[in-house]
């Protein structure tokens, strides 16, 4: 499973180097979101990776629903209830919350269809940052702090008509921001197509906040520093 050089278990817990999840949300979201830097001081776990392990040890059901409650910052141990329940929670060991999981419907064990399917969301949520997150920025005339640019994973869902898939990608199918003072929400929606035929669909959310007015010298500022981020990190 590619998932292996990403998390260590340990007494039944998981736990995510710095590197570890650096290294995730570098090679396999194509995330370059200075948060997952494991020498920031606000490092946290790609969230992108705890979906992902949760598809691999939970197995995929038709209809699931993740909503994030807090970042997992260094050091932090995990653990992934063995439950068969529709609904269950994702917590360290001092029994904080981290992750809400509501599912439905048929599960897949496939591990196959969970790995194709987990990398192509990740693959998605990854692109974002510039190519969805500026353009709605621009729209609003609204944009992050330059200096301490939060964009925080809230939620994500998704629903499959049937398992019958076998090369599953995802399309963006609307993007929207509803802005509220200083915090802007983010919602992309997409379609789960296999070879051309839509077999299923979702949602993620995401929060911005510390917004102030666009200002475009300064966005561009920033997307230079994650595309040189980007190609330093690949050279």
């Amino acid at each position: 499973m590619y998932l292996d050089a990403f998390h260590v278990i340990q007494n039944n817990l998981i736990k995510i180097t710095p590197e570890q999840g650096s290294r995730f949300a570098k090679e396999i979201s194509d995330d370059f979101n200075p948060l997952h830097n494991p020498d920031s001081k606000r490092f946290c776990v790609p969230g992108d990776l705890l979906f992902a392990l949760t598809l691999a040890r939970l197995g995929l059901s038709k209809k699931m629903i993740f909503n994030y409650t807090g970042m997992v910052g260094k050091g932090v141990e995990l653990s992934i209830p063995d439950t068969n329940e529709p609904s269950f929670t994702i917590k360290d060991g001092n029994d904080k919350p981290y992750l809400n999981v509501t599912r439905d419907g048929e599960i897949s064990q496939d591990m196959t269809l969970i790995e194709a399917f987990s990398k192509a969301y990740v693959a998605f949520s990854g692109r974002s940052f510039p190519h969805i997150l500026v353009p709605l920025m621009q729209k609003h005339n609204v944009m992050i702090n330059p200096q301490r640019p939060m964009v925080i994973y809230e939620s994500m869902a998704f629903e499959f008509d049937n398992f019958d898939v076998s090369h599953p990608a995802l399309e963006l199918n609307n993007s929207e921001l509803v802005v509220d003072g200083k915090r802007g929400t983010v919602r992309l929606e997409f379609a789960i197509m296999d070879q051309d035929v839509q077999v299923g669909k979702g949602y993620k959310t995401m929060v911005m906040s510390g917004l102030r007015e666009y200002d475009q010298p300064q966005v561009d500022t920033l997307i230079e520093l994650y595309e040189s981020s980007k190609t330093h990190y690949v050279a």
